[in-house]
């Protein structure tokens, strides 16, 4: 296993939301508060080493619940350039691992990550989450794979690295992850969630 305390968590919260119309995906309500804040609810007592947030547009407040910021300013080079920025930032920590999530899969769980963490064998490890189809984040890579991920091109780049790994499968739901407003629309239904209860602009500011 690979201990929390010596593993960087990098949360993914950049990107265009194009398909999910004007509004940022990660601002839109969900249970009372913002889609981007449920991530990191959910996996605040996990005693990480320390919290980045990779960012470009979302209003949202990451650094209020103790997240390094970073800024993506090029978000048309894909998703590895935000792993790129995160995993930069894991390195110079000195971390041994990286768990990398994203901050629009709000139903992730803390025992879920635990999960990943107990998998991990060792500094080369890769271990990623499955709904028993497929592999997809949150995942954990140690610091053997950090100069791999440094190298990353365009949104696929990690697909061969991540089907050579482990996958630890957990429910389809807890993996859901919000493109759309259908698919925000879906998982309020899975769980029962009520209609929207708060505004746009008091949603940026919600628990």
């Amino acid at each position: 296993m690979i201990a929390a305390e010596d593993t960087v968590l990098v949360l993914l919260a950049a990107g265009r939301s194009n398909r999910f119309g004007s509004e940022n995906k990660l601002e839109a309500e969900f249970l009372g508060k913002p889609v981007g804040f449920h991530v990191t609810t959910a996996l605040e007592a996990i005693p990480f080493k320390a919290r980045v947030a990779v960012v470009d547009g979302c209003r949202l407040d990451f650094a209020s619940r103790g997240y390094r910021v970073i800024h993506n300013d090029a978000v048309g080079r894909g998703m590895s350039h935000s792993v790129r920025l995160g995993v930069a930032c894991a390195m110079s920590l000195e971390a041994r691992a990286v768990v990398i999530a994203l901050a629009d899969m709000p139903h992730v769980t803390a025992t879920h990550i635990y999960r990943l963490l107990d998998t991990a064998d060792g500094d080369d490890a890769v271990v990623v989450s499955s709904n028993g189809v497929h592999p997809t984040p949150p995942g954990v890579f140690g610091r053997d794979r950090f100069d791999t991920l440094m190298q990353l091109q365009g949104d696929a780049g990690a697909r061969q690295l991540v089907a050579a790994g482990r996958h630890v499968v957990t429910t389809p739901t807890e993996l859901i992850d919000i493109d759309t407003p259908d698919d925000l629309e879906r998982l309020r239904q899975l769980v029962h969630a009520p209609e929207r209860t708060i505004t746009r602009g008091a949603a940026r500011r919600s628990d």
